[in-house]
């Protein structure tokens, strides 16, 4: 496996500029669109007269693009992170930019979310969890927590800023600035903090395509193996659960009663749980094996579905709510690079990890479209939320049966 640059305190002194890079990239990567689509789906239904089935089914179409990632990520390993990153950032920007644009054809939307799954495996942990994996060990997995935390932090923060650009200039608008903040903002910024980080002392191929191969299954020797399968279903089913229930969020606040700015602050709440799942994890497997830690996580959140069957619980319980079942989603997030890294090694990390997202890829696309036609085919979303919960308990049972990762010494 690659060696860090260093350990303990200089892993961060040295590393900062790649966690830096991480944020700033996965935190304006498709993930956020994600999370903040449910913002322009009022206006989209207005104009087009499309359905909230409709649009999830499009969603879940388009996010076939993520098939692509296992392939991405092998070209990944053998070319290096840098001309991905670019090229993904600049398809976001154009994918945004096609979104603004559209007719009223659904196979618009289709494609541009597509295009937007294509971009996965060059804004997320498949390219920045690999940097990060690579100069850090004893910190991990906090790094890996402060990397990722990106897309809650903009979770978080944005909300409110785009749904007033999208009260001001139109859902239209809404998708035009994120764009430019894509393209005009966040990738000059990627590439000025990958400039600044040192090189490591045994390169990695990954980041230096002439340097020597480094330790770890291959991607063939890891699909073989059953605790990559386990790992793949933990994620598969975590992204039914909590990308189902944020796609739908905002209209999902409006049927429990909320105003229109309350049900916008659940994405904040949503956000921030994201936040304290990813530190939290990441704190914590730097200490404890990560399996169980996962598990009680798992349950947490089910919980947390099954009172959102509650009907009238006011916004306050909401947001608690909310935040609690968030929490399995944010430390996924960190969670998937970790063990991915712990379990397979760095050698194929790229293939490995995009073979995961695939089976994670397919666990949204399958929450985003399950939530949205449930809704539409009951009038509710309690069957959703129902599903949800035994989902998040199957998800903790499978983290259970990856035995134990005894964590790094500081």
């Amino acid at each position: 496996m690659a060696q860090p640059v260093s350990s303990g305190k200089s892993e961060w002194r040295l590393g900062w500029p790649v966690v830096a890079a991480a944020m700033i990239g996965i935190g304006t990567g498709p993930g956020l669109f994600q999370n903040l689509s449910s913002l322009f789906t009022p206006g989209m239904v207005a104009e087009f007269g499309w359905t909230r089935g409709q649009i999830a089914t499009a969603s879940g179409v388009g996010l076939l693009g993520g098939f692509a990632a296992p392939f991405l990520g092998r070209f990944t390993d053998r070319v290096g992170v840098r001309a991905m990153i670019v090229a993904a950032m600049l398809l976001l920007g154009a994918a945004y930019a096609g979104l603004a644009v559209m007719t009223g054809r659904i196979w618009q939307y289709q494609f541009a979310v597509f295009c937007l799954a294509l971009t996965v495996p060059g804004t997320g942990s498949l390219v920045y969890g690999k940097l990060v994996a690579a100069r850090f060990a004893a910190h991990r997995g906090l790094a890996l927590a402060v990397a990722t935390s990106g897309l809650s932090i903009t979770t978080l923060v944005l909300p409110s800023i785009v749904a007033a650009v999208i009260a001001g200039y139109g859902w239209r608008g809404g998708f035009w600035a994120l764009g430019a903040a894509v393209s005009l903002v966040a990738l000059p910024l990627v590439m000025l903090a990958l400039r600044e980080a040192p090189r490591l002392a045994k390169p990695d191929p990954a980041i230096d395509p002439d340097a020597a191969p480094v330790a770890g299954m291959t991607g063939a020797e890891a699909r073989r193996s059953g605790k990559f399968w386990a790992l793949g279903g933990a994620a598969l089913l975590i992204n039914v659960a909590t990308n189902g229930l944020v796609t739908q969020m905002v209209p999902f606040g409006l049927e429990r009663g909320l105003t229109a700015a309350q049900a916008a602050l659940l994405l904040a709440s949503f956000g921030a749980s994201q936040i304290v799942g990813r530190f939290a994890m990441g704190f914590l497997v730097d200490r404890y094996s990560a399996p169980p830690l996962a598990t009680a996580a798992a349950t947490i959140s089910a919980v947390a579905f099954i009172g959102l069957q509650w009907q009238s619980p006011g916004f306050a319980a909401m947001m608690a709510l909310i935040f609690a079942a968030g929490l399995m989603n944010g430390a996924e997030h960190d969670l998937l690079p970790y063990l991915t890294s712990r379990l397979f090694g760095l050698k194929a990390y790229g293939e490995v990890y995009g073979s995961l997202l695939v089976l994670a890829l397919i666990g949204t696309a399958t929450g985003i479209v399950g939530f949205g036609r449930l809704h539409d085919a009951t009038g509710g979303y309690d069957i959703a939320l129902a599903v949800a919960a035994v989902a998040l308990v199957l998800a903790g049972l499978l983290f259970l049966t990856l035995g134990r990762t005894p964590p790094a010494r500081h």
